[in-house]
């Protein structure tokens, strides 16, 4: 038994679990951080496109 316990505790292979969960973290976040910021451009450009097709109504000859 103390020989099982001093293999568990000695055992590294699961730090490389750890490191890979921390990177998927620090990824996530920058991915979250970025769909956040892009957000408003977006919003910012469909307002614009919608403006744009709004104002090009006016100048469209009538269909008959």
């Amino acid at each position: 038994m103390l020989k099982f316990v001093k293999t568990f505790v000695s055992d590294e292979s699961g730090a490389s679990a750890a490191e890979y969960a921390l990177i998927l973290a620090v990824v996530g976040a920058a991915i979250g951080t970025a769909a956040l910021l892009l957000a408003g451009e977006i919003r910012d450009a469909i307002v614009g496109a919608e403006a744009n097709v709004s104002a090009a109504q006016g100048t469209l000859p009538a269909a008959d």
